[in-house]
């Protein structure tokens, strides 16, 4: 399998050279950009253009991209201005993604709560309007669950919009928050898209690193291979709670877990 490390291991902001080279450098074969993944932030063609050399220079593929749901754009939020301003930046990410050579991008929802029910009534509004923009670019929306998340509304949306269009980013950290994370994907493994790879102690959102914490990573790598995902082993481990303080050592460890787990998958595959 391909692997790939989050472009956000030590940061998430600014100038991403050296982060996407330190990558490289540690032999993982691409990326998926993680980078602004919580503000505002309007990509424009210079900063993509300037993106796209560097994957060329470090040889790396952009696979997928963690969009924004927006701070003051948010595309379910239940201001009206607000939600169209939402849609906009997740348009920007969708024309960023199909310049960078990748065909899907991973989008936070709202907890399905009765708090929330107005926020999900803008979301579907929003998933409706963009259905034929992402159709029309081949590009793929994966929901992602969040944690201590029972899936119901990730369950609700796989129902209503179609597989071309809508599939699943699965979190395994957020998984693990609660223990039934495993117990849903299984449900839904023909909708994977996308996967965030990380581990924790099962009540914090810690993104360690693989096989540190208390996620059961064998049983995930054989739901992984029961599916029809085709896509890389994503790691979004982050150096805060690795113990490792030199970014080249702690990319070099995430390479040899994610090839350990890579294994894994192999193994339940044969």
């Amino acid at each position: 399998m391909l692997l790939s490390m989050c472009s956000d291991y030590a940061r998430d902001r600014g100038n991403a050279e050296q982060d996407l080279k330190k990558i490289a450098d540690a032999g993982f074969d691409g990326i998926q950009w993680i980078h602004q993944w919580n503000t505002d932030f309007i990509y424009t063609k210079p900063e993509i253009r300037q993106i796209k050399k560097w994957l060329k220079d470090f040889k790396l593929e952009m696979f997928d991209l963690h969009a924004t749901d927006g701070v003051e754009k948010r595309w379910y939020s239940e201001t009206e201005y607000e939600r169209e301003a939402g849609v906009g930046i997740v348009k920007n990410r969708v024309e960023m993604i199909e310049e960078l050579g990748g065909n899907v991008i991973v989008m936070h929802i709202p907890r399905l709560i009765p708090d929330n029910l107005g926020k999900w009534g803008r979301l579907k509004k929003s998933l409706d309007e963009l259905e034929g923009f992402c159709l029309r670019k081949k590009i793929r929306i994966a929901v992602e669950n969040v944690f201590f998340d029972e899936f119901n509304g990730i369950s609700e949306l796989m129902r209503e919009y179609s597989p071309g269009y809508l599939g699943i980013c699965y979190d395994s950290g957020h998984g693990n928050m609660g223990g039934k994370g495993l117990d849903h994907l299984a449900k839904l493994a023909d909708r994977l898209l996308s996967l965030h790879l990380h581990d924790n102690n099962g009540f914090d959102d810690q993104h360690k690193p693989l096989f540190s914490g208390t996620i059961d990573w064998k049983r995930l790598a054989a739901v992984i291979a029961s599916s029809n995902y085709k896509g890389p082993l994503t790691l979004e481990t982050g150096m805060r709670n690795s113990g490792i303080a030199d970014e080249s050592v702690f990319l070099r460890q995430e390479y040899i877990d994610s090839r350990k787990l890579a294994g894994m998958v192999e193994k339940c595959k044969c």
